[in-house]
């Protein structure tokens, strides 16, 4: 439980550097951190019940994208204000870093299967991103068309 504190702390910090690297209004910040660090938590906690790390980023990113668009439409923002800081925890550097070490080292078979590995997790992040963006867009169609169709609206 410690260790799950100290790694949200660590995503708030490293969520609220992407904010300023990235020029996030001042009053959105707060928002962005808590977003990234939640994210973060998810893909950790994936990882506890022994998920594997494609489908963890598969998870924290559905969690960024979701939470984003609740953050943007509390603030009357667009959405990516919230995902671009919020998801930057999650891309797979160290395993872009290590893909290449094993290209440099001559070792094929680990640069294949690191690379191969790195390439899924950021597809997945892509996929939870599209797959939530998506389902709120269906929802949100949905929801018009029902209120369209009420007795006494035109």
């Amino acid at each position: 439980m410690t260790d799950l504190l100290l790694q949200f702390t660590f995503a708030l910090f490293a969520t609220c550097g992407f904010c300023i690297i990235f020029r996030v209004p001042a009053k959105h910040i707060p928002i962005c951190v808590v977003i990234g660090a939640l994210g973060w938590t998810s893909y950790q906690v994936s990882m506890y019940y022994d998920a594997s790390p494609v489908l963890s980023c598969f998870i924290a990113s559905c969690a960024v994208g979701l939470l984003s668009d609740i953050g943007a439409r509390l603030c009357k923002e667009a959405s990516t204000v919230f995902i671009i800081p919020g998801i930057l925890c999650l891309v797979p550097g160290s395993g872009m870093y290590h893909t290449m070490t094993s290209m440099l080292s001559h070792d094929m078979d680990a640069t294949a299967s690191i690379g191969a590995q790195t390439l899924m997790m950021a597809g997945a992040i892509a996929t939870g991103l599209l797959v939530i963006g998506s389902v709120i867009r269906v929802i949100r169609s949905l929801a018009k068309k029902t209120i369209a169709l009420k007795p006494g609206n035109k």
